[in-house]
């Protein structure tokens, strides 16, 4: 007995020792994300850090906070709003001595986000503040940034490598052969290129025709703002002759770009922290290449938005629409129809501007979206949307439900067109020597049959469905946009246009950004438009994860400037495209597998994107990547 009594103490004394530990980590954990928490108060004299690790977009989406506490995930992204709102408040801070671009780790945007920080970073330059930009080697997309800055500065064994719009896209026509899947596609629109992957080896000659005009009119714009930023740099010259000017400088790209004006300064970060130090100041205690420091997010703190005034709501539809529930970075249609309809009832709003940034996805949820945002109008508010960097497909669907479209002349738009997928595995299971058979009562018993195959019957029906819903969809947006359907049909066919084009054949209303949508909605609801305010209609990550991700983004900023971690070069920068272009694959192959629903999607919009591909393709990558050892 007294055997069993010591044992029971010895477990007891064990669970009290483990309960100690876990509690005492718990609360110095809660004590460190506290600390890291944005502190605007701790705002000093310094140049405001812009580091913009990862990628620009309109809403991030929700990653692990342990994997993000951990390193894991390591692929991040901006908040668009943030960014501007810090830059534009830049201007007047007299704490701001100088601007640091920090684009070490930039993985880049889509078009019409790179422009709209480009042009606020240009505002600070113009306002007398110097902005000095840093980057181990400049990409199409950073470079449109730093081309604003007063200095550009670039290590010398890095440099600037400007590939311009375009590339390969992955063709399974083979691969579905091989494995003998069949792929039933049912679709409108000869432009409707975001099934073709799965019909095909190489590209349409309408896919192909569409593309190059786009890509053409994304370039001529990034040539322009170049351009108009830094008159004096040799663009055109390095663009024409890459290999030759950079042969000349006998293989020193870092060279070359200086000799051509197309960077300002040779250094590593050590180099220019000191540079920054000479305007900023530098810290006591600190080694050199430090300079003083205000964080963006303890500078966006410091400048929240408005609060004055009546609230205009803006709901976001930011990602894939997905049906069902979704947290940030994915357009749910329960979760964002939810928020919605939640803001009309309890906010008070006077109007409502709808924030467009999504490829489609599932025309399902898309229509859900839209019947949300019909609410708005039977409460007498004016809708307003607002297309950000992308509004195709079923972005455009929800779209028609505004009385004025803003677009940036970059946003990529369109795409109107439907389809769906189903495969079957009727060959390959014959490969194995499987067959099906089984007892059919009607035609459709058992159909879509993934074993046996679809008969004529099903793909009469499922093509007839998707025809009705393009017609359904041609019909909402000739009714938005007052137009015949047959012109809607001409424009339409899936095919993806810019927003200047879209301007021009009557897609979008007018140019402008988000602050241009809310102007315009106050005035709809005759109220004045520097006496309203924006109230965001978004689901919040919980506050835990705010914690940690505070606390691990805490962890990146406060170490030494010189000793961040390094940022990729011309080659790690197009090893990160050839990994993303594997993740899209893997992507692919998993819509391919699990798309259930008709969809209205432009999936080669993501082309027009980030280097790094989406959040979940990428994490897709890195589980098989780590299944198999790599």
């Amino acid at each position: 007995m007294k055997l069993v009594r010591g044992a029971w103490k010895i477990l007891v004394g064990i669970k009290d020792f483990l309960v100690l530990v876990f509690m005492l980590l718990f609360f110095t954990m809660l004590f460190a994300a506290l600390s890291a928490k944005p502190n605007p108060g701790s705002i000093r004299d310094g140049a405001l850090l812009v580091a913009l690790d990862g990628a620009l977009v309109e809403q991030p989406e929700e990653v692990d906070p342990f994997a993000r506490l951990s390193g894991a995930g390591s692929v991040k992204q901006q908040r668009l709003r943030d960014v501007v709102r810090a830059l534009d408040a830049a201007k007047g801070d007299s704490h701001v001595k100088a601007v640091v671009l920090d684009l070490d780790r930039f993985a880049g945007g889509y078009p019409a986000a790179i422009s709209e920080v480009a042009a606020a970073v240009g505002k600070v330059r113009a306002a007398g503040k110097p902005v000095l930009a840093y980057a181990t080697a400049y990409t199409d997309d950073s470079y449109a940034l730093a081309a604003n800055a007063s200095e550009i500065w670039v290590n010398p064994l890095g440099g600037a490598m400007f590939a311009g719009p375009g590339g390969t896209r992955l063709y399974y026509k083979g691969l579905i052969d091989k494995l003998g899947v069949n792929a039933h596609i049912y679709r409108v629109g000869k432009f409707k290129s975001a099934v073709e992957p799965y019909m095909r080896s190489d590209m349409s000659p309408e896919a192909k025709e569409a593309d190059l005009a786009m890509y053409q009119q994304i370039l001529d714009q990034w040539r322009q703002e170049i351009a108009k930023a830094r008159p004096k740099a040799r663009i055109a010259d390095y663009l024409a002759k890459p290999a030759e000017t950079v042969t000349a400088a006998k293989g020193d790209i870092a060279k070359a770009n200086l000799t051509m004006g197309i960077v300002d300064k040779l250094g590593d970060r050590l180099a220019f922290g000191k540079r920054v130090a000479e305007i900023a100041g530098a810290p006591s205690g600190k080694p050199a290449g430090n300079f003083n420091r205000i964080k963006l997010a303890d500078f966006v703190a410091a400048h929240p938005l408005p609060t004055g005034g009546d609230a205009i709501g803006v709901i976001t539809v930011a990602g894939e629409i997905v049906d069902g529930k979704g947290g940030p970075g994915r357009a749910a249609g329960d979760t964002v129809s939810a928020a919605l309809l939640k803001g009309l009832a309890n906010k008070k709003l006077k109007a409502l501007v709808v924030r467009v940034d999504s490829p489609g996805g599932s025309a399902l949820a898309s229509e859900q979206i839209r019947q949300a945002v019909l609410q708005a109008k039977a409460q007498g508010l004016p809708v307003v949307v607002s297309m950000g960097s992308l509004a195709a497909s079923g972005g455009y669907w929800v779209s028609t439900a505004g009385d004025t479209i803003f677009a940036e002349p970059n946003t990529i738009t369109g795409s109107i067109g439907i389809f769906g997928v189903i495969p079957t595995f009727e060959k390959t299971l014959a490969k194995i020597g499987v067959g099906t058979d089984g007892v059919k009562t009607t035609p459709l018993s058992g159909q879509p049959d993934i074993y046996g195959g679809t008969n004529a019957e099903t793909d009469t029906l499922l093509q007839s469905a998707i025809e009705a819903g393009y017609a359904r969809f041609v019909g909402l947006v000739a009714g938005a946009r007052k137009l015949t359907p047959e012109r809607v049909n001409e424009i339409a066919q899936g095919r993806v246009w810019i927003g200047g084009t879209a301007h021009q054949i009557g897609l979008v209303d007018r140019f402008g950004g988000i602050d241009d949508a809310i102007a315009e909605a106050a005035r709809r609801a005759k109220l004045d438009p520097a006496k309203v305010h924006a109230v965001y209609l978004e689901k919040e990550p919980s506050s835990w994860a705010k914690l940690i991700a505070s606390f691990a983004d805490d962890k990146d900023e406060d170490g030494d400037w010189a000793d961040q971690p390094a940022g990729a070069d011309l080659f790690a920068r197009a090893a990160i495209g050839q990994r993303a272009l594997l993740a899209q694959a893997l992507g692919d192959a998993r819509r391919l597998a699990t798309g259930g629903s008709v969809q209205a999607r432009c999936l080669e919009c993501g082309g027009f994107g980030p280097a790094t591909g989406s959040l979940e393709d990428a994490r897709l990558f890195d589980a098989i990547a780590a299944r198999l050892g790599l």
